[in-house]
């Protein structure tokens, strides 16, 4: 099981990066394919929200993989006690 959570570490670590680089690639299309004036002001900044959104998303699977890859989650703690 620990080599499973190392694997998705990896995966994760490149999930993150990945997503935000083909989320800019999406919008750059779409907003440059939006019809100029007000629509593609629109375009923007509904992906400007997105990818403000996403971003921290994403940073967040990076640390997540980091830490299943250096095993942090192998010292999982015993189930607490109930009172």
């Amino acid at each position: 099981m620990n080599a499973l959570k190392k694997i998705l570490g990896i995966v994760w670590i490149i999930l993150g990066p990945a997503s935000v680089i083909l989320m800019f690639l999406q919008a750059w299309d779409k907003v440059s394919n939006a019809p100029a004036g007000i629509a593609q002001t629109n375009t923007a900044l509904q992906w400007g929200i997105i990818l403000l959104i996403f971003i921290p998303i994403a940073v967040g699977l990076v640390i997540f993989g980091r830490y299943a890859l250096s095993g942090e989650y192998e010292k999982l703690p015993e189930s607490s006690k109930e009172l």
